[in-house]
């Protein structure tokens, strides 16, 4: 196997399997988070592990909402992985991102609401740095990986994760692109927020299925036409992961983020509460073992 790595895959719309996966077979992890989206597919690319979980679950039956981000991602944790590609299809604020283009996000505005967003709160406080919320290794192995394939790939932009499951008003639209977003969708925060926490490298691949609302003044956002692009951008976007897997570093170099929480935790050890240090015992072990 290859050293070090074990990629997780976190599949958006459109995307619910991974049929180049060898040896591939269903497994269930319980989290003290709840249930995840699915079971997770644990199997390998030539000598990569890889876990796969369909973020809306096989059968896309769960709304952006309802997706349980705490759950997925230790989840993900317990199984063994050490980083993690996400895959979102989203729609385009900007002319040059048009339907079919994918887009390597480096930026994040959290406009949800209602969604829990931390691992930590009462007895176990910690405040992890979010200034850039990607693995820029992840992000530009994601990106060769695209063009490897022969899609069109941009290299970094702003992705505003909205609540939904509307998409948005044309003046929410407008506004959006006055304050710099590129990208809309509904799923990738918290998520990045909680790989973060976990201590897990994080990189996301737009898939562009539309040009949302603002474009013209009588456009709109209709999902018959989303899930035509999701359909065309599929193929591609299986294409990607498995030149992403198979072109990885033989040796996995740690990373930053492999180490984030030994400058987020503030709580005194002696002040931690009990119950919410066992339900972190896959996103922060390392940390609690080791301080």
């Amino acid at each position: 196997m290859t050293s070090g790595w074990t990629i997780g895959i976190i599949g958006g719309s459109g995307l619910y399997a991974l049929e180049a996966l060898e040896d591939a077979q269903w497994i269930a992890i319980d989290t003290p988070w709840g249930a995840p989206s699915d079971e997770i597919l644990f199997g390998r690319i030539g000598e990569v592990r890889v876990r796969f979980l369909p973020r809306h679950g096989r059968g896309h039956r769960i709304p952006p909402g309802d997706v349980n981000a705490r759950a997925n991602i230790d989840a993900l944790k317990r199984a063994g992985c050490t980083d993690l590609l996400a895959i979102s299809s989203v729609g385009s604020l900007r002319e040059e991102l048009a339907p079919g283009r994918f887009v390597v996000a480096d930026q994040f505005i959290d406009r949800t609401r209602d969604r829990p967003g931390s691992f930590f709160g009462a007895g176990l406080v910690a405040h992890v740095s979010l200034a850039d919320p990607v693995c820029p290794r992840l992000s530009a192995l994601a990106a060769d990986a695209v063009e490897a394939v022969g899609g069109a790939v941009t290299r970094g932009a702003t992705y505003l994760a909205m609540e939904g499951p509307q998409f948005s008003t044309r003046a929410e639209s407008l506004l959006f692109r006055k304050w710099g977003a590129d990208l809309i969708g509904m799923t990738a925060m918290p998520e990045a927020r909680l790989a973060r926490e976990a201590e897990l490298p994080y990189a996301l691949v737009g898939m562009v299925t539309d040009y949302d609302c603002w474009r013209k003044a009588n456009a709109t956002v209709e999902v018959s036409e989303v899930i035509a692009q999701m359909q065309a951008n599929a193929d591609l976007a299986r294409a990607t992961v498995e030149r992403f897997v198979t072109a990885l570093p033989p040796e996995r170099e740690p990373s930053p983020i492999d180490t984030a929480l030994e400058r987020a935790v503030i709580t005194a050890p002696e002040a931690r509460d009990a119950a919410l240090l066992a339900r972190l015992d896959a996103v922060a072990g390392r940390f609690l073992v080791e301080e």
